[in-house]
């Protein structure tokens, strides 16, 4: 079933329609580690100017079931980093904006039918989709990230010790990498993450490693008792965690795609994308 959501700055729905954020430098294919606790995916040294032209209306297309991005309060009403992101996209470039609700799975082929603008979903740029659909410069990547016991005292230098037993779910692309890029760790490969991280709640071994986003809510949650903390160092590198979140737009949709990269951009330079990411990912995963 689809849903349409108009925004509107009256804030009466869910709408938002508008009259009216650490450094990082743009991602490559290299590894890396970063120390912020704030991404900022846009090179402060690049200088965009508001574009010439911007679309007086945008269509976004998302789902409502992946939180903390996109899905239902208590009160059924549609919220989450995209939807917000989205609302603070159209009121940056001053466009009036809706917002279309459709399975994740169906969301490729509804962009390519013009059934919306843009994808903000999460959608991957595959090789595949590449070809098909133009991204704009990522708004979040996602990392690998350590966490060790609160009272390990080896940190981010001890993890690079021959040795060191570091949990990870047999067969992920966390475990592939470690293989690949750290081959002196011990790893010690579960069936299931909730195992590997079990194994480092429970002392079993020295660290875990795993995707950072979700890390960051098992730290806050009850599961984990308080037990753990990451390790400084998030990991990026394209070919085991991906390129990042994006955009996605029709190939002829060009004033739309720099409408939004500038958009993008203008949000980090004004603070609305820190307080965007502080409150819907409170403990951060850089």
């Amino acid at each position: 079933m689809v849903t349409l959501f108009f925004f509107s700055l009256l804030a009466i729905i869910v709408n938002f329609e508008v009259a009216a954020s650490a450094e990082m430098p743009s991602s490559d294919s290299s590894t890396r580690s970063i120390t912020n606790d704030i991404p900022n995916f846009w090179d402060p040294r690049s200088l965009m100017e508001r574009p010439a032209e911007t679309p007086e209306r945008i269509e976004f297309l998302s789902n409502d079931d992946f939180p903390p991005f996109a899905f239902r309060d208590t009160s059924e009403r549609l919220t989450g980093f995209h939807v917000d992101l989205a609302r603070a996209l159209c009121e940056e470039l001053q466009s009036s904006c809706s917002l279309r609700v459709k399975a994740f799975e169906a969301l490729a082929d509804a962009l390519e039918a013009d059934e919306g603008d843009a994808v903000i979903a999460g959608l991957a740029k595959t090789p595949e989709l590449a070809r098909q659909f133009s991204f704009t410069d990522p708004y979040l990547r996602l990392p690998g990230r350590f966490v060790t016991r609160q009272a390990h005292d080896a940190g981010l230098d001890g993890l690079q010790y021959a040795g060191t037993e570091v949990s990870v779910e047999r067969g992920s692309r966390h475990a592939a990498f470690l293989r690949a890029r750290m081959p002196d760790v011990v790893l010690r490969e579960y069936d299931t993450i909730a195992e590997a991280r079990e194994a480092l709640r429970s002392g079993d071994v020295g660290a875990h490693f795993g995707d950072g986003m979700s890390l960051s809510f098992w730290l806050g949650g009850a599961v984990s008792e308080g037990c753990c903390m990451f390790v400084p160092g998030p990991w990026l590198e394209d070919a085991y965690f991906g390129n990042g979140l994006r955009i996605a737009v029709r190939q002829e949709d060009a004033v739309l795609l720099e409408a939004l990269n500038y958009g993008l951009r203008r949000l980090q330079e004004k603070g609305v994308y820190n307080e965007l990411y502080r409150r819907y990912f409170p403990i951060s995963f850089f």
